[in-house]
């Protein structure tokens, strides 16, 4: 069984391709202070605006600072934000999703209006807004990342549950007096959880990008700690003399994200039956 669903993702080379670029961002993530071949934020003027070659391999910044080093180390602010963002998402929106459906009335009434609301804005725009309130701390990041992704996952759970609670296993508990916690825990969770770990997948990649952004406008990671938004940034101050401080960092960028949305597309086929059959058939008929 649990073969068969992994199926679409072992057989998908993209996928595979995917979860390999996943790997090593996370390795560079965790062995950054001992792979990194310099110190990220050491300066030395008289290296400044090397090109790539054999002791730099990304070249350096104005500063001399080695920027291959200073991209491995911004695998860190950009994986955790990513991660933890979307772990705060699902936690809020999921259960108050899950809760607005099952209960519906007035409440349902409210939270969809205040989630109308959210959703006017650009989740980059609310979070930009958030971080200007709060501030720029790594936390503080998440939480304007984590806040700016919870309407998705409201609406998510909420349509997924309008479903669930009218199939005759939930009027079943119901019948026997079983309480709201109870059904939501027992009947409606394992269903609205399939879709949530596509969007959180999904997700991870739009929460890598929006961090990029607000340290690319400055108000993310803050210098001289390295992020890929604000190595990009530096780089475009840069970019008539020394095109490759901003298109490096740039395609690191666009590789991880682009890597996580194919993972999710993949996940998605693998927890979908229809994806699951289709794809069945589809190996059926390539016979």
């Amino acid at each position: 069984m649990v073969v068969s669903r992994l199926r679409p993702i072992l057989e998908d080379k993209g996928a595979m391709a995917g979860l390999g670029v996943i790997l090593l961002f996370c390795l560079m993530a965790l062995l950054a202070p001992w792979i990194a071949p310099h110190d990220p934020t050491t300066q030395n003027v008289r290296d400044a605006f090397q090109g790539p070659g054999a002791r730099y391999w990304f070249g350096t910044d104005e500063f001399g600072r080695d920027v291959f080093s200073r991209v491995i180390h911004g695998a860190r602010p950009a994986l955790m934000i990513g991660v933890f963002s979307v772990v705060l998402s699902v936690v809020l929106g999921m259960p108050l999703g899950m809760l607005a459906g099952f209960v519906g009335g007035r409440f349902d009434t409210a939270v969809s209006a205040v989630v109308d609301v959210m959703m006017s804005f650009p989740s980059l725009l609310l979070a930009l807004m958030v971080v200007t309130l709060l501030g720029s701390a790594p936390s503080m990041v998440v939480l304007a990342i984590g806040i700016s992704h919870v309407p998705v996952f409201v609406r998510l759970a909420r349509s997924s549950t309008l479903v669930v609670r009218e199939l005759d296993f939930v009027a079943a508990s119901r019948s026997f007096g079983a309480r709201t916690g109870h059904i939501l825990r027992r009947h409606v969770m394992p269903n609205v959880i399939g879709p949530t770990i596509v969007m959180a997948t999904l997700g991870i990649a739009g929460a890598i990008r929006e961090e990029a952004g607000l340290s690319f406008l400055g108000l993310g990671i803050q210098p001289p700690a390295p992020s890929w938004g604000n190595l990009i940034r530096d780089g475009v101050n840069a970019i008539l003399h020394a095109p490759t401080l901003a298109l490096l960092p740039g395609l690191v960028l666009t590789a991880s994200v682009l890597a996580f949305n194919i993972v999710g597309d993949s996940v998605r086929d693998m927890l979908d039956p229809h994806d699951i059959a289709a794809a069945a058939a589809k190996r059926d008929r390539a016979r």
